[in-house]
């Protein structure tokens, strides 16, 4: 079961994330993961997906590493039993558009598996520690997705 008082700060702080990323986006690069149990900055793109439902856009700021030219993101929505919405909607549509920093382009996303999730779930395990946590506390695997850039 769901706290609603956790939901609707959790939803306060991606909301104020995601505008000031669109405002200044190289204050919005990097997130202050500490008051989530990680250890400070980090950075953060957002993702542009279409909603598989609702055909409207939707902004998620997310957490990233730099894969081989791509990058990599986590759909662990803190260890919750199902997928975060954004996940669904580039299942549906794998075209998103990113913003890292002020670069803004097109990408593919593509969920990762066997070795190449592993690694990279490491990598991004070591940056930000309660991903760990999150992949305890659900019985889901927690999709690993990476971005290629197509335009």
């Amino acid at each position: 079961m769901s706290d609603p008082i956790i939901e609707a700060s959790t939803k306060g702080w991606i909301a104020q994330h995601r505008d000031q990323y669109l405002k200044d986006p190289s204050a919005g690069h990097l997130w202050d993961s500490a008051f989530a149990g990680g250890p400070g900055p980090l950075p953060t793109l957002l993702l542009t997906t279409i909603g598989a439902k609702s055909g409207s856009e939707s902004v998620m700021p997310l957490l990233y590493g730099e894969v081989n030219g791509a990058y990599a993101i986590i759909a662990s929505k803190g260890g919750a039993p199902k997928h975060p919405g954004w996940y669904h909607n580039l299942i549906a549509n794998n075209v998103v558009t990113v913003q890292v920093a002020d670069k803004v382009f097109t990408a593919k996303a593509r969920v990762t598996s066997g070795a190449e999730r592993a690694n990279i779930w490491k990598q991004m395990a070591v940056m930000y520690s309660p991903y760990t946590a999150y992949q305890e506390k659900t019985q889901r695997e927690i999709p690993v997705i990476l971005l290629e850039k197509i335009s």
